[in-house]
């Protein structure tokens, strides 16, 4: 297979997101093996935005969030659900956009350089399988716009992989 992604400036917010979603759906296409889907889905949304220096995916075993395929930096291997960005967004089950880590009460600084962050739970019929979480180095770097991108990304990852390999 070849593939050639595209470094976007989301300039056009919701138009790049868009762009994106189509690249991913095509690099999914016909593959359902959950390692490999979320090894290319991180490659590419870190490759493809801007002013990020963590993209990758925790998933839930037994009832903790455990590092899966990632770009960035080596990260915590574990976070226990309700601690940190992370396990805040899997146990409420919802996007959280943090515009300063340094104003979340109890954030995990993985990486000290991470100065914004926003996490996307991972649900496919009911069950929390996971986040896929993003960090930069840039305070205020991500908004609603890339919560809704990230989560449209994330849903085509989840739909792409066999559930019962995740966990």
């Amino acid at each position: 297979m070849s593939f050639t992604g595209k470094r976007y400036d989301f300039r056009d917010q919701a138009g790049d997101y868009a762009h994106l979603a189509e690249e991913l759906a095509g690099l999914l296409s016909g593959e359902n093996d959950f390692v490999a889907n979320a090894a290319n889905t991180t490659a590419l949304i870190f490759d493809a935005l801007p002013d990020l220096n963590w993209a990758g995916f925790y998933f839930l075993k037994e009832g903790e969030l455990v590092v899966g395929p990632f770009q960035g930096k080596p990260a915590c291997v574990r976070i226990a659900l309700g601690k940190g960005v992370c396990g805040t967004a899997a146990l409420e089950r919802r996007t959280i956009v943090v515009q300063d880590v340094h104003a979340f009460p109890g954030h995990i600084a993985c990486d000290a350089a991470s100065q914004s962050e926003v996490v996307i739970p991972l649900i496919a019929g009911g069950k929390l399988l996971g986040v896929l979480d993003l960090d930069s180095p840039s305070v205020g770097r991500f908004n609603d716009g890339d919560a809704r991108g990230l989560e449209r990304l994330a849903a085509l990852f989840v739909d792409s992989v066999r559930l019962e390999d995740i966990g």
